[in-house]
């Protein structure tokens, strides 16, 4: 009966195991939660969510980026304002505008 009891303990023991690697993994990859960013602005911009329920969305997301990078050690490198802002403007010709 315990030689039984082993032969069944060890694989679920090894299943579980796997399962809950898996699972690290999932939420340690920040590709879903991108992807779950880019759904929310495909649904703003379809018109299916305010303005208010995609910042909200966004935030949330952007904080679970912002904790897993934190956790990996790669530091807080997401940010609301760089999705919008590092465009640097730059102007050929006469900058003065005169003539």
């Amino acid at each position: 009966m315990i030689l039984i009891d082993s032969l069944l303990t060890k694989p679920i023991a090894f299943v579980l195991k796997r399962v809950a690697e898996a699972v690290d993994a999932e939420l340690d990859d920040d590709t879903r939660l991108k992807e779950e960013l880019l759904a929310a602005q495909m649904r703003l911009e379809l018109g299916e969510i305010t303005e208010e329920e995609f910042a909200e969305v966004e935030s949330e997301v952007l904080a679970r980026m912002r904790a897993i990078r934190e956790e990996r050690g790669e530091g807080a490198g997401v940010s609301v304002g760089s999705r919008v802002a590092g465009a640097e403007i730059t102007f050929g010709g006469d900058e003065g505008g005169g003539s």
